[in-house]
């Protein structure tokens, strides 16, 4: 099949070498306002270039890829939707929720195969550990914790159109606790504070945060997340049941360092980037994509999944700003 990508900055030139690498691709068209980064990718995968989104559509692509910037999404998605190409839109569908609701709106009904990049979806311990949940075998879960540490902050110009910590960063752990769980957030308490970088501090955002989930069970979410983690970039997810608890990501190249006399574990050398932790991820959630283009499979990650995980983020900041408790409904009322 022949695959178009929209946007080759970091995660775009790290899809395109993800995909020329996978069977199911014959060819890639790309497309980029910076021309070097399309020469790139013309010279290292043998791609096809293209000045315009609208030639990626004439070049007869299959499916399309969209690393673009987050303000491009909707107009983006929209087109592939409209000239009926299926498309996989890293998040978010758009900077904010009510800019997401206006695509879920426009996509509804449509039979155009839309898969937002939620990619923890796709790696192999959640999966396993959402095994475990349907399987019943950890019974009843009373307890999930969900870390995401990252090794630095973000540069400022990055910070300033964020939309914050929760909806950048902790996004990604609502969205797993949703899809592990099979469960709903009905309210949630967060708070946050800044212990290092001023930019963040300066944007109106925080740099470490936690927020409390209680889910439509009766079980609690146990979200944390910070800028700040030198040692590496720590991402973990904890389900405890009435039967059994596991972990994901507790294997060698673990970003903590144990002090208990003896020990040895993690003897690893550390995650440092995101696409160092995710890479077999990513590798299956493209591998997915290809699948959903072939027909084979609906998409494993609607607009409709991508924007509950939003709604959460919204009520998390709205919590974090107000000091209380805030229940998903009112976020959703309002």
């Amino acid at each position: 099949m022949r695959i178009g990508i929209m946007g080759l900055g970091r995660i775009g030139a790290f899809h395109a070498e993800t995909l020329a690498g996978l069977e199911a691709v014959d060819s890639l068209v790309v497309t980029d306002p910076v021309a070097a980064a399309v020469a790139s990718a013309v010279e290292r995968f043998g791609a096809t270039a293209a000045d315009s989104p609208e030639a990626v559509f004439a070049a007869g692509v299959d499916g399309l890829v969209i690393a673009a910037a987050t303000d491009a999404h909707p107009a983006l998605i929209l087109a592939a939707v409209q000239a009926g190409v299926p498309v996989f839109c890293e998040k978010p569908v758009a900077r904010g929720i009510e800019a997401s609701l206006e695509v879920l709106r426009a996509v509804e009904g449509s039979d155009v195969e839309v898969h937002i990049g939620y990619n923890r979806r796709f790696d192999a311990g959640c999966v396993a550990a959402r095994q475990a949940v349907v399987s019943g075998e950890l019974g009843d879960l009373h307890t999930i914790r969900s870390t995401t540490l990252d090794p630095a902050p973000p540069p400022p110009a990055y910070v300033a159109v964020s939309g914050g910590i929760f909806r950048d960063c902790s996004v990604h752990d609502f969205d797993i606790v949703r899809w592990v769980t099979g469960r709903e957030v009905v309210e949630v308490y967060a708070t946050g504070g800044n212990r290092g970088a001023d930019h963040i501090r300066e944007a109106g955002d925080v740099d470490t945060a936690s927020a409390l989930l209680t889910l439509d069970d009766g079980a609690i979410a146990v979200i944390s997340n910070s800028r700040h983690n030198t040692r590496g970039y720590d991402v973990r997810l904890e389900l405890h049941g009435m039967k059994d608890s596991i972990a994901v990501g507790l294997e060698d190249k673990l970003p903590l360092r144990s002090v208990e006399p003896g020990a040895d574990f993690p003897a690893g050398t550390p995650h440092h980037f995101f696409m160092d932790r995710f890479t077999a991820a990513y590798r299956a959630e493209l591998t997915a994509f290809t699948e959903v283009v072939a027909g084979t499979r609906p998409s494993p990650c609607t607009v409709a999944d991508a924007i509950e995980a939003s709604w959460i983020a919204e009520a998390c900041t709205l919590s974090l700003h107000e000091h209380r408790p805030v229940r998903l409904d009112e976020v959703r009322k309002a």
